[in-house]
């Protein structure tokens, strides 16, 4: 009776033993947590050639195929003048200066003290530095020294001040347009990131102040020069793009193009008549706002302190056909795949984002997002119809650039359509956006995708219900009692049976 009693008191803690080994395993293995490695920050200055940006992305330390998740935390503008206009004025510089070092204390602000010596921080500088570098290397080498010895200077990891090329521009804004409207990644209903299946990317078009760039994907077709494509990797997927950059074609310098044609052709008047300028509007410039620049040729009798007086003349048809006169068409005449100025780009394909100066030339025009070319065309005849008193009644725009807004209206027609060969039915894949939620579209958020795939990854921290000790512990102590019991067990047995 007493072997039994023995026998079946360690069958029971056998059979305890076992329970809890499994419970304890069960719950280590189960109830184990990951927590998220933070976040991540980095900052990018936008130093274009109207003005400097400062932008201040976030993303999570672990990150999704190597590319960060990538989102705008800060949109600070910069006062004062561009980069590439300092030293020409102590108090604007002052004012820059000023500005600039605000925009750094915001976002000091909002990123962790803990995080700042490990805040990339980068500044790209654009077309306005590309020209000023062609002018005078030495005074770009200077602005962007002066900056760079600023932002070593900041608790931040300095990264990198240079100016980049048309072709990055182009390139990653590009990267922008298709992460913000969903082609790389999207949410799936358990909120984590996925490829989107099926997902097609969308053509990007940015007009700046001095250059313009577009980018697309396409095959690269066969005896095409490999020169305008680039071959990049995000969210572990490859991806070919085309994408040129027309320096001198940005809406501000291709606008002194177009000045520069009107007096040429007026010459030797110092009164200047100007279609794209609205009836009743009058301005004075010297000949150095027109022909200082290197986009535009200086003429042999150049004197940059003459005046000229410009005198609106609102004449919409015009304006589009002095417009068209920077742009050399015949050079691309009986080719198939060719822009202008001789440029070869292969045939267009889906839809395009048009953002920065096309989207505020349609906003200005008071069109939607999306339109038609005739809607298009209707508006901007139109606009340049009305003279400068209505203008300035029924437009709530600064006045020197509502001035401005019917030269720029068909000069958005003429790259569009001659340059870079929109039809009335390819017109309508084009949407005009400066915004996608709360992220401007900007080369700068490509920028950072593009780099956070050189910034390290961070595994999630694993968090377990029990010390590894304690577990080992209970571990050992009960599959000791197991073993026990099986001993004292068999024994048992083997006392009743014999």
């Amino acid at each position: 009776m007493a072997s039994r009693l023995a026998a079946s008191l360690a069958l029971f803690f056998l059979l305890a033993s076992v329970a809890v080994l499994i419970a304890v395993a069960v719950v280590q293995v189960h109830k184990r947590t990951y927590e998220s490695a933070g976040l991540r920050f980095g900052i990018v200055l936008d130093a274009g050639s109207s003005r400097t940006t400062l932008y201040l992305y976030q993303w999570p330390a672990e990150k999704e195929n190597n590319t960060g998740v990538v989102s705008q935390t800060l949109n600070c503008m910069v006062d004062g003048v561009p980069i590439s206009s300092l030293g020409q004025n102590s108090s604007l510089d002052q004012m820059s200066w000023s500005s600039l070092k605000n925009c750094v204390a915001q976002a000091r602000e909002i990123i962790p003290p803990s995080l700042h010596s490990i805040t990339p921080i980068f500044l790209g500088a654009t077309a306005g530095m590309r020209l000023l570098r062609s002018q005078n290397e030495t005074a770009s080498d200077e602005i962007l020294q002066s900056l760079e010895n600023y932002l070593k200077s900041l608790p931040f990891d300095f990264r990198n001040a240079s100016i980049i090329s048309g072709a990055e521009e182009g390139l990653y804004g590009w990267i922008t347009a298709n992460y913000l409207m969903g082609n790389f990644l999207e949410r799936n209903m358990w909120n984590e990131w996925l490829h989107p299946q099926g997902a097609k990317t969308i053509g990007s078009m940015d007009l700046g102040g001095a250059s313009t760039q577009i980018a697309f994907t396409t095959p690269i077709e066969e005896g095409a020069s490999a020169e305008g494509y680039t071959r990049v990797r995000l969210y572990g997927y490859n991806y070919n793009v085309y994408t040129h950059s027309f320096l001198c074609y940005g809406k501000n310098e291709a606008h002194k193009k177009v000045l520069a044609a009107l007096v040429l052709a007026q010459k030797p008047s110092k009164t200047v008549e100007n279609p794209c300028f609205p009836v009743d509007y009058s301005t004075t410039m010297s000949a150095a706002d027109i022909f200082g620049s290197p986009c535009t040729e200086t003429p042999q009798d150049y004197d940059p302190d003459q005046q000229l007086h410009l005198v609106g003349t609102g004449d919409p048809a015009r304006c589009r056909a002095v417009v068209r006169t920077i742009f050399d068409l015949e050079s691309c005449r009986g080719q198939a795949n060719c822009s202008f100025n001789g440029v070869y780009q292969p045939a267009l394909s889906g839809h395009f984002l048009a953002y920065a100066g096309f989207y505020y030339t349609a906003n200005a025009l008071k069109l939607n997002s999306s339109f038609t070319l005739d809607s298009f065309n209707s508006t901007v005849f139109a606009f340049c119809s009305k003279n400068w008193t209505t203008l300035i009644a029924n437009y709530e725009i600064r006045e020197k650039y509502l001035s401005a807004y019917c030269y720029s209206s068909n000069y958005v027609y003429n790259l569009l359509v001659e340059g870079y060969k929109f039809t009335a039915e390819t017109w309508n894949n084009i949407i005009f956006k400066k915004k996608v939620e709360n992220s401007n579209i900007a080369w700068s958020l490509g920028y950072m995708l593009t780099t956070s795939n050189m910034i390290p990854a961070e595994p999630k921290r694993l968090w377990l219900p029990m010390d590894n000790s304690v577990f080992a512990g209970l571990l050992f102590v009960f599959s000791s009692l197991a073993i026990l019991s099986l001993m004292f067990l068999i024994i048992s047995l083997v006392r009743v049976c014999y």
